[in-house]
């Protein structure tokens, strides 16, 4: 009888160790289900390109895990019952109700579990954003900006609220896209605080040169479909208000047993298995996992992709009966895009603090280009470029080892 493996999630990190799986363990060992709502791969670090009206290669699942072994199930994930060892998904198309999903569904029983539902778009609890903002973290929600975007007249103005990663990619690439509107950036410090001197005074020369209007120290209380309203009693003009201030993990895990965080997430240990649950590992903005200093790792494809080489590789062991690796994640670079023709390459130690080094303009644009090129490419061809080291899975350790070894 194969051992059942189920990987819920089809971004970075479930995709990544759903082909990892497969290059680690023989066909006829293992079954590996990979559940996901849409049919291609989503590459998230692009969607605010694909925001400013750009449009993205399509990265069919059926053509990337074709021949690995992987069954991809088109579903939506509505319940996970880690104490049976089942998931409930339903149909994965239209917007209807719950109700109408849970009437399709169906059940899927697992040996070991992979979740990877990653996270979306959090409006924080601030009044109007729900209703009157956009978001970036969904392909979806990135199309409905592109669309709001295209009607907008000449010197509209645009809010991007939020100075992370995601703030500064969003308000450059539409700052670039669209010079006739008028974008600004709302940030509760001061811009790239977190940055190098150097990255800082790079910063701020592309979005003053893009004509970003950039309101430091301001913190948005409230969201209007026509401004957004700051703690201090100002009002900004918005004909389009985008949202990037964080994210919030997908919530079904709240709906089991799984020991979590007060946000949500799973807490898991070095090889990314939940600390309660032995059968379940949780990889990417799902897992709560430490990294170096003992600090948590953050939400982003620069952990999450390691973390599921992490899961693949421990479970792969563990299956096998090897010696379960426990590699160091860590950090190397921060990678921004500020529109297609600068960049920012900031370089930090192991622990996310930014170093006194920095890459910036054309070359820097350059080199986050090829990591997002790298990203998609190791996603895509999940089981190519990576050493063959296929196993047997050992039968007893497939059926009761793993909790065996839970208290190891």
């Amino acid at each position: 009888m194969q051992h059942r493996i189920v990987v819920l999630g089809a971004g970075y990190t479930g995709a990544v160790a759903a082909g990892r799986l497969a290059k680690r363990l023989y066909r006829e060992d293992v079954a590996i289900t990979l559940v996901n709502p849409e049919p291609d791969f989503v590459e998230r670090v692009r969607l605010h390109q694909l925001a400013a009206g750009q449009d993205l290669r399509p990265r069919p699942f059926g053509e990337m895990f074709a021949g690995t072994g992987v069954e991809l199930k088109l579903a939506k994930v509505i319940a996970v019952d880690v104490d049976r060892k089942a998931v409930m998904v339903g149909s994965a198309h239209g917007d209807g109700p719950e109700e109408s999903a849970e009437e399709s569904a169906e059940e899927l029983a697992y040996d070991t579990l992979v979740y990877a539902l990653g996270s979306g778009w959090d409006d924080g609890g601030v009044p109007g954003a729900a209703e009157h903002a956009h978001e970036v973290s969904s392909r979806r929600g990135a199309l409905r900006l592109r669309d709001r975007l295209a009607a907008l007249d000449a010197g509209r103005p645009v809010v991007v609220v939020g100075g992370g990663l995601t703030g500064l990619e969003a308000a450059t690439e539409i700052a670039e896209a669209r010079p006739d509107l008028d974008v600004a950036l709302a940030v509760r410090g001061v811009l790239g605080d977190w940055l190098s001197q150097k990255g800082r005074a790079h910063l701020r020369k592309v979005v003053d040169g893009l004509g970003v209007t950039v309101h430091e120290h301001t913190e948005v209380a409230a969201v209007a479909a026509d401004a957004v309203q700051t703690a201090d009693g100002r009002s900004i003009p918005s004909a389009v208000t985008v949202w990037t201030t964080g994210f919030a993990v997908h919530p079904i895990a709240q709906g089991t047993t799984l020991e979590l965080t007060d946000r949500g997430r799973i807490v898991v240990d070095a090889t990314m298995r939940s600390v309660s649950h032995p059968d379940v590992y949780a990889v990417g903005d799902a897992a709560l996992a430490m990294g170096p200093g003992d600090k948590p790792l953050r939400m982003s494809c620069a952990s999450g992709v390691p973390m599921a080489w992490q899961a693949a590789d421990a479970i792969a062991a563990r299956l096998t009966g090897a010696k379960v690796p426990r590699a160091t994640i860590r950090y190397f670079q921060q990678c921004i895009s500020l529109g297609r023709k600068e960049g920012l390459i900031q370089f930090v130690t192991a622990d996310d603090r930014a170093l006194d080094r920095a890459l910036t303009g054309r070359v820097a644009a350059l080199y986050k280009e090829l990591i997002c090129k790298g990203a998609a490419w190791g996603v895509t061809n999940p089981t190519v470029g990576m050493p063959s080291r296929r196993r047997h899975v050992v039968r007893q350790e497939a059926r009761t080892g793993a909790r065996a070894e839970a208290a190891v």
